[in-house]
């Protein structure tokens, strides 16, 4: 394999602390001259808030190693739709980041309505971006999942939300978060890599694997997040190797770069 895209939540950290031997892996991938990203689909925040998070412990990273799903969105949206408007259904910090990037916003009259994450969403926002909707604006999200890692739980994520806009407006979103196989390609590109070359590790078989899956690369199950023998044994997402968390990752013997 010539590159790694790793999970964050569930894969190196939980919460605010990492998993033991995480931040050795990395220091493997390093050592070994193998490029990785991190790859998530947390729209809640820029891809600045978690290259800090990783830094404080210990993984010793920057911004260019993180692709948030909210990044991945920036870029499709600026590729693949330049010059069509945007209404944002997403947290401040990420408004920020499709602004820096270039996007254009419109809150009146948009082509396109972008739903993320956000927990300043209230009815007069929803109702807007129902309007819109209606009115046969494209619709687009960041990701598909229904639950985000808290510190002590999950909370609710963006998946129930799709599936409101779909039924009520009749419109179907284009996903860009995993299990899109768009993320890994975005990773793949920004290590200079092909995406059949870049081997997928995380804890969730319906995004992580999934999407390793569907683009046809390997793929490596870590234990220490949603992930048990159990539920990989019958899922139809089944991953190339499966380990009790990436601190086993360097004893699997694969072939690198």
């Amino acid at each position: 394999m010539k590159a790694f895209a790793i999970d964050m939540d569930g894969t190196v950290y939980h919460g605010g602390r990492p998993i033991p031997g995480a931040t050795d892996f990395i220091s493997w991938l390093r050592e070994s001259g193998v490029p990785f990203r991190f790859l998530t689909n947390n729209s809640s925040h820029g891809r600045a808030f978690y290259a800090q998070r990783l830094n404080r412990m210990g993984f010793d990273v920057t911004e260019d190693d993180v692709l948030t799903s909210a990044t991945a969105t920036a870029r499709y949206l600026l590729s693949e739709r330049p010059g069509e408007t945007v209404f944002p259904v997403c947290v401040p910090d990420v408004v920020r980041e499709l602004e820096a990037a270039g996007v254009p916003l419109e809150y009146e009259d948009p082509d396109i309505v972008l739903l993320g994450f956000d927990t300043s969403a209230d009815y007069g926002k929803i109702n807007k971006a129902y309007r819109f909707l209606k009115r046969r604006c494209s619709f687009v999200a960041t990701h598909p999942d229904d639950l985000c890692p808290a510190e002590d739980d999950y909370d609710i994520d963006i998946g129930p939300f799709i599936r409101m806009f779909e039924q009520i407006c009749e419109s179907e979103p284009v996903i860009i978060g995993k299990p899109s196989r768009r993320m890994l390609e975005m990773a793949a590109l920004e290590m200079g890599v092909r995406a059949e070359d870049v081997i997928m590790v995380g804890d969730r078989l319906y995004t992580d694997i999934r999407m390793a899956c569907d683009a046809g690369t390997e793929s490596i199950a870590v234990l220490t997040g949603e992930a048990t023998l159990e539920s990989i044994s019958e899922s139809p997402y089944r991953p190339t190797y499966v380990v009790s968390s990436v601190a086993d990752i360097p004893g699997l013997g694969l072939k690198l770069r």
